[in-house]
């Protein structure tokens, strides 16, 4: 089975408190000699491992089982996350063909594991963004290529 892994860094995070003050502090203050490390702002890109994978592998024209496991940074399984992935093939003019997209939403199976049957419409390259979100915010997210059969 082909499995296609990406870890995401901290770059979000730091560059959103950067974007904020970071850890600034006014004039005439000192930090605390230590502090917890704060969470992450609402909205802000989380540090999660998100491995995704098909059956079959790689995925083929029609009908297909994806599976999309999901991690925070302490390696800890997220079981409480809506989980989508959604299929992109741009737009090819010269063979007269529209961009097509199509969205399968993971249902949680258990321990981190999100899994779900979609279609894939044609052979050839998709660029597949699996969405990792809790209450309506998005945690995060990656782009994968995919070479569908």
């Amino acid at each position: 089975m082909r499995r296609l892994m990406v870890m995401l860094g901290l770059v979000a995070v730091g560059g959103f408190a950067a974007a904020c003050g970071g850890n600034q502090q006014p004039a005439g203050e000192t930090a605390p000699a230590a502090q917890a490390p704060a969470a992450p702002a609402a909205g802000a890109a989380q540090d999660l491992k998100i491995t995704f994978t098909s059956n079959p592998a790689p995925p083929k024209t029609g009908e297909n089982r994806f599976e999309v496991m999901v991690m925070d940074h302490n390696g800890q399984p997220v079981t409480d996350a809506t989980v989508s992935a959604e299929f992109y093939m741009a737009a090819m003019p010269q063979m007269n063909m529209p961009e097509m997209r199509n969205r399968v939403d993971l249902a949680h199976e258990g321990s981190g594991r999100y899994t779900g049957t979609g279609m894939v419409m044609m052979a050839g390259s998709w660029d597949v963004t699996v969405t990792v979100s809790r209450g309506g915010q998005t945690l995060d997210s990656e782009k994968i290529a995919v070479a569908a059969k």
